[in-house]
């Protein structure tokens, strides 16, 4: 009972964790540039508008979840101006981005609310796990593919972080821009391509939740993910493979949260995903205080040719 429990809870982790995964790997990135992008939440939000009207119309969820990556990363262009180009404060400029995507996500929905997808991603068939032992058929079924790649996404963008030419340069916008700038790197490009692409991680995280896991469109339906992605980014020290282990623990709280409402208020336990992520903030932020690792040295620092940071 209690192996069906965990095998259960490990499942439905996987579902769920899987937006918030690929938020927070965008968002490390970002971040391992040298930028604080608080828009997290906005991105995703018209990412999951985008990504349903384009498969809703279509019939094709894949292209939806194309569209939704595309727009997302189009739209973190507005603070890739705002922070890079014209060096405005990062939090102001994040937080403005979510309060815009928010906003026009729910302005321009609300014709398709309540609106359900005939043609969502579907689960991996059965047949594909027929020769495999029953724990992994347990641990695996209603997953899809898209859950799936969350986890190839991480090692392959571990990998290209910490063992490619590129990925030092990156790592290096984020630590000293200024040598980086006087070595050849275009620091303002990279920035912004970084940018650019935790604005696509955060779309297809958005599209995902409405095109997989709740294939709909209702406002609000990203529940707040952004600001956990931005919290899991700290928890992760901003390495891809331990946002794997954050994501994957935020989602079995939230499945736990629904099976223990037997013996616990239901009020404490849908807060329980949502103090998770605050109490780990405070213990990874001492442990990288004192240990000073982890945290870029550049973030949140606009960079501007000439100055020492």
């Amino acid at each position: 009972m209690m192996g069906e429990i965990i095998l259960s809870t490990m499942n439905r982790s996987l579902v769920y964790a899987a937006p918030l995964l690929l938020a927070t790997l965008g968002e490390i990135y970002a971040e391992r540039a040298g930028v604080l992008n608080l828009g997290v939440e906005g991105m995703m939000m018209v990412g999951a508008l985008s990504g349903f009207i384009a498969a809703y119309s279509t019939a094709n969820p894949w292209f939806g979840v194309l569209v939704g990556g595309v727009v997302g990363g189009l739209f973190s262009l507005i603070h890739a101006f705002a922070s890079v180009t014209l060096r405005a404060n990062q939090t102001v400029s994040g937080l403005a981005l979510t309060l815009l995507g928010t906003g026009l996500a729910g302005t321009l929905g609300r014709g398709w609310e309540g609106k359900m997808l005939a043609v969502p991603i579907r689960s991996l068939p059965e047949e594909v796990f027929r020769s495999c032992p029953g724990v992994v058929r347990m641990l695996f079924k209603d997953t899809n593919v898209l859950a799936l790649l969350g986890v190839v996404f991480a090692v392959t963008l571990w990998f290209f972080l910490f063992k490619t030419r590129p990925g030092l340069w990156l790592r290096s916008c984020g630590e000293n821009p200024a040598a980086s700038d006087a070595l050849g790197v275009n620091v303002w490009a990279v920035r912004y391509g970084a940018i650019f692409f935790g604005g696509i991680m955060a779309g297809l995280g958005g599209a995902y939740i409405a095109i997989a896991y709740r294939p709909s469109w209702s406002s609000g339906m990203t529940q707040g993910m952004g600001w956990l992605a931005v919290a899991l980014t700290i928890f992760s020290f901003w390495n891809p493979l331990y946002a794997l282990v954050g994501a994957y623990l935020f989602g079995a709280l939230f499945h736990l949260a629904f099976r223990l409402q037997v013996w616990i208020a239901p009020e404490i336990l849908n807060s329980l995903p949502y103090l998770f992520p605050v109490i780990a903030l405070v213990f990874v932020s001492r442990f990288a205080f004192r240990k000073k690792i982890g945290v870029p040295a550049g973030l949140g620092k606009p960079y501007e040719r000439g100055t020492s940071e």
